[in-house]
């Protein structure tokens, strides 16, 4: 009735436009199983690579998700793409909360499937480990099924102190942006034979105090195989760090060529052969599933 009155006749209304390029207002269900942490290890243990993207905002995460991506996540990242600053530091957990929440609106409203993982900003878990799950739990209650943290060391018992209160966590070595002062700038790590023995005991502890998740940014692609194989409950996702991994993760942008300046080395631009977002994101998927995606010969060191 009220689409009679609206003029839209029964036949034609789920077909009905949405205003401003929103979802509609019911969106079908969804043709897959909700990604879980169980289904994401079962992923790993088979050898299936993980795909993620992150995204900011409700419609590209819906996007993402109707285009086959597993994990969405709401990375700090937003501080550099979304409000034009410098590096991450900047990033406030309010910040945060807000993107993560209007992400899992998003997804939530398209029935979507995606796990979806918050990014815990600088200076909102390196006091202490309570300062850390009073942060998780605000982006765990804004939607997120997940939080990622940076480092290693001293973060191993923040990891455990997170993962023995039912929050999972994803890990995040080599370069750690939150840090790249610290770092002398965007430069690979774990090259040399002691940067590299370091980062794999900083993996084994955090995959043992629980990490079932860990990024691995711009490390060498044969230091990244090594800890893959090594690591058989912490799934690594690779951005920079070679195809060896068990997944990958672009920024969205990046990978859609928005992006007025060079893009960085691992970065392939889907968009140059898609005739739509979504389409250049399947491809994407394709591309890692597949093992095109990344070429270490292009994309690693």
């Amino acid at each position: 009735m009220a689409q009679e009155l609206a003029g839209i006749p029964d036949s034609k209304a789920a077909t009905a436009a949405s205003p401003y390029g929103t979802l509609p207002p019911a969106s079908p269900m969804a043709s897959r199983k909700p990604i879980s942490l169980p289904r994401l290890q079962e992923m790993h243990s088979r050898g299936e690579k993980i795909t993620m993207i992150t995204a900011y905002d409700a419609t590209f995460a819906a996007v993402a998700d109707a285009a086959g991506i597993e994990c969405i996540l709401v990375g700090d990242s937003l501080g550099m793409v979304c409000q034009g600053l410098h590096s991450t530091v900047g990033v406030t957990l309010e910040h945060m909360r807000y993107h993560t929440e209007i992400v899992a609106r998003g997804l939530h409203r398209a029935h979507a499937t995606d796990w979806l993982i918050g990014d815990l900003p600088f200076g909102t878990y390196q006091e202490s480990k309570e300062q850390a799950i009073r942060s998780a739990a605000v982006l765990m209650q804004a939607g997120a099924h997940m939080v990622k943290l940076e480092g290693g060391g001293w973060t191993t018992e923040v990891v455990r102190f997170l993962v023995e209160r039912g929050i999972p966590v994803c890990a995040h070595l080599g370069l750690t942006p939150q840090t790249v002062h610290a770092l002398g700038g965007y430069r690979v790590q774990g090259r040399g034979d002691v940067a590299a023995e370091t980062m794999k005991k900083q993996a084994h502890e955090l995959q043992d105090a629980g990490a079932t998740m860990a990024v691995l940014e711009m490390v060498p692609a044969p230091l990244s195989r090594e800890l893959t194989t090594e690591l058989p409950h912490c799934a690594t996702i690779g951005i920079g760090a070679g195809k060896g991994t068990a997944g990958q993760v672009l920024v969205l942008h990046d990978m859609l060529g928005v992006n007025l300046g060079k893009n960085p080395k691992f970065v392939r631009n889907f968009m140059l052969d898609a005739t739509s977002i979504r389409g250049a994101i399947e491809a994407y998927v394709a591309a890692v599933k597949n093992g095109t995606f990344p070429d270490d010969a292009i994309h690693a060191w």
